[in-house]
């Protein structure tokens, strides 16, 4: 069966439910068979997830902060929602800024993925930020409370899946980071 055997085509959609950062919406869609069903699908702003490199890449540039999601601490890259109008570069530069005070030398796209393609519509966009400097203090967002510290490379592989490295994006980063560098985890 080839792809286009598997497709569904959205007829209709509605927003059910609206927040600050995501809408909930139903949308209508016809099977490849013909017949209809409703799906829910969470739409909200593509981010970015930026991995800043240290020292030839024997540590990185990590925020530890607490996810209110999870209700614990996590040890992770920068990153966080591209806002309207900006680029996934410009998101990615503006959040290492923010969230590390660092300006990268060159910064690489290590990829693109979808976080749920079940449920939700956005993506997230992968750098790699190296040659970094210090520009400033950090800047983070009103209601981000957060630290920046210099962290071991082989510490973050060991470690990815268990406290503080809960977030699964970050070992999705710490994936395509060891693809580009031609490492295995």
């Amino acid at each position: 069966m080839d792809d286009d055997q598997l497709k569904w085509r959205e007829i209709g959609r509605e927003a059910a439910f609206k927040t600050k950062i995501f809408t909930v919406t139903n949308r209508t869609c016809v099977s490849p068979q013909g017949g209809n069903e409703t799906f829910t699908v969470i739409e909200t702003n593509d981010w970015v997830v930026v991995v800043p490199e240290l020292e030839d890449g024997k540590a990185f540039y990590m925020v530890r902060q607490w996810r209110h999601g999870a209700g614990e601490m996590s040890l992770e890259f920068p990153g966080g929602v591209i806002e309207t109008g900006e680029t996934a570069l410009d998101g990615a530069e503006r959040e290492l800024r923010e969230e590390t005070g660092c300006v990268a030398g060159k910064m690489t796209k290590l990829g693109v993925m979808s976080p749920n393609p079940a449920i939700m519509a956005n993506r997230v966009h992968f750098f790699l930020a190296e040659d970094l400097r210090v520009d400033g203090d950090l800047r983070p967002d009103k209601d981000e409370f957060i630290t920046a510290e210099r962290v071991d490379a082989g510490e973050v592989t060991r470690g990815a899946g268990a406290p503080p490295y809960i977030h699964s994006l970050m070992a999705t980063a710490l994936c395509l980071y060891n693809r580009l560098k031609q490492r295995t985890a």
